[in-house]
């Protein structure tokens, strides 16, 4: 057995209330058993001037991938993404991320490697892949004829995903839920870096739509919808989707309709600017989606800002393998900037996200029972700015890690 871990001198913040107090944390095994003043515990962890904060979670990221660079992706080894995968998780986890969605890339195989202790990683959900209509955003085709599968490469564990009709949807659904996806992926709409896609457009029919729904619910996941046209994400709005993920155009109406019906948002605002800025320095992005992403920023963060201020539920997702892995936390930062408050922000990536994930009975708080992921902060304020090089310390299921901007890198107590 492991002995009691106390977590000691530290300000607690509890996103629930939005507010910390001095407090300490006993850890028992995976669990948090104790939160409060004066405790005890076998073994102390010193967060002395720090803030405790539980672990964040990052509702989209893509582990197999390092950026868009199509060139480069189709010229390397197929196997090597998985040991950048592992690399990346590490990274992720370093940076104060204790549990992520991987929105299509990652198999079962990956969070397999995580959770038997083979790959250093936060605890994860996957999509495995995106489901996307012909000519849609996951549909790989050039205008060449060929079929590049630049970023997500079909293989076994990891089906193909493009599907037309009613009949392929509902397979190609049971395919994914067959592999091991704790979570279904759709793009209801066109996207950025897809070669030849648009992302006002909107993509899949009704039937199509409401078969794919009605195979999730039957196996217990929940759907993440791609959707950045105002109708695509409308479209999934109706059909009973959980998320929007990126909502680049939202209007009035969409707003509306995902108050109503309770729809999550994941911004993945750092996408964008992740996308501007491999153009300027590293290439491999197409002058076609070089100009997409410059026409999407200011409606992307306009979006938000309508969404956030109707109260429309948000979560925190950074579209990381897009942007930097180990950079997740500057999503926040980026969130902030458009008038979310700090606190929500902190509730973003801590119990709202643990809401989306279905998981909020394990993680997103510090409390007796819960799951025992937490991040120690460098000074007690609550500030969303430069959060990344405040992260000193990660712990998570009871396991105490050194973040990578402390300087070391050892683990375990």
């Amino acid at each position: 057995m492991r002995p009691r871990l106390l977590v000691h001198g530290g300000h607690v913040f509890d996103p629930v209330s939005g507010t910390a107090a001095p407090a300490d944390v006993v850890i028992d095994g995976e669990r948090i058993v104790e939160v409060g003043p004066g405790l005890d515990g076998d073994t102390g962890l010193d967060a002395s001037g720090q803030l405790v904060v539980p672990g964040f979670i990052d509702c989209h990221v893509h582990v197999t991938l390092d950026d868009v660079d199509t060139m480069r992706l189709i010229q390397q080894p197929f196997s090597l993404r998985f040991f950048q995968a592992a690399r990346n998780l590490r990274l992720t986890l370093r940076a104060g991320i204790t549990t992520v969605r991987d929105a299509a890339g990652a198999d079962l195989g990956v969070k397999q490697a995580v959770a038997t202790g083979l790959v250093e990683g936060p605890d994860m959900q996957i999509a495995i892949g995106m489901l996307s209509q012909t000519g849609g955003h996951g549909d790989s085709w050039m205008a060449s004829g060929e079929c590049v599968h630049a970023l997500w490469p079909p293989h076994p564990g990891c089906p193909p995903t493009v599907v037309d009709g009613v009949d392929e949807m509902r397979r190609k659904v049971r395919e994914l839920v067959r592999a091991g996806a704790d979570v279904i992926k759709v793009a209801t709409s066109g996207g950025v870096i897809s070669p030849r896609s648009d992302p006002h457009r909107a993509h899949l029919a009704a039937d199509e739509l409401a078969a794919m729904m009605v195979e999730a619910r039957a196996a217990g996941v929940h759907v993440m919808a791609h959707a950045q046209g105002t109708q695509g994400i409308k479209n999934a709005v109706r059909a009973g989707v959980r998320s929007i993920e990126h909502g680049v155009y939202l209007d009035d109406e969409a707003v509306a309709m995902m108050l109503e019906s309770g729809t999550w948002l994941v911004p993945t605002l750092s996408a964008p600017h992740a996308i501007l800025a491999q153009a300027r320095t590293s290439g491999g992005i197409t002058d076609a989606t070089r100009a997409k992403v410059a026409n999407v920023l200011e409606a992307h963060e306009a979006s938000l800002r309508l969404a956030y201020t109707a109260g429309v539920r948000i979560a925190m997702g950074t579209d990381a393998g897009i942007a930097r892995h180990g950079d997740n936390l500057g999503e926040l930062a980026l969130m902030s900037k458009q008038g979310i408050s700090d606190v929500d922000a902190l509730r973003a990536a801590t119990t709202s996200a643990a809401e989306l994930l279905g998981a909020d009975a394990e993680i997103g708080e510090l409390a007796p029972g819960k799951r025992a992921d937490m991040v120690l902060l460098d000074g007690t304020d609550f500030s969303v700015r430069d959060l990344s090089a405040r992260v000193r310390t990660v712990v998570l299921r009871g396991t105490v890690y050194r973040s990578v901007s402390s300087g070391t890198h050892d683990n375990g107590r």
